[in-house]
């Protein structure tokens, strides 16, 4: 698992890179972007500190994590960043349970292509 973990964390640190644009919309979506981009940043701090031999606690951080990105969707009044992030929290749920048995592979996807997803929102 070791060898995922560190995949998804890189990914994880290319993403907020991406989302440094944020703040230039009009309306709250400036904020709910910097939000956003502090939100993952703390996930990643928050995994960062739990070993890769406790899985669940992973997953737990996971599924805290889409939790807070669809906190964040329905504060946006942005349509197009309301949905990005709607469909980030989405596919986070659905990497959790993977991620609770050792499985990053998911999780690693997720963060990959989520600077693109987010990112474009935020732009």
């Amino acid at each position: 698992m070791r060898y995922g973990v560190v995949r998804a964390l890189a990914g994880g640190v290319v993403m907020l890179g991406a989302l440094s644009g944020c703040g230039m919309l009009g309306g709250n979506s400036g904020q709910v972007c910097t939000d956003a981009k502090k939100v993952f940043q703390q996930y990643i701090t928050q995994v960062r500190s739990i070993p890769a031999a406790e899985p669940v606690q992973w997953r737990q951080a996971t599924e805290q994590l889409a939790g807070r990105v669809d906190g964040l969707a329905k504060k946006a009044d942005d349509s197009a960043l309301r949905k990005a992030l709607t469909a980030e929290a989405d596919r986070l749920r659905a990497a959790a349970p993977a991620v609770g048995t050792g499985d990053v592979s998911q999780l690693n996807t997720v963060m990959k292509e989520t600077p693109a997803s987010i990112g474009a929102a935020c732009d």
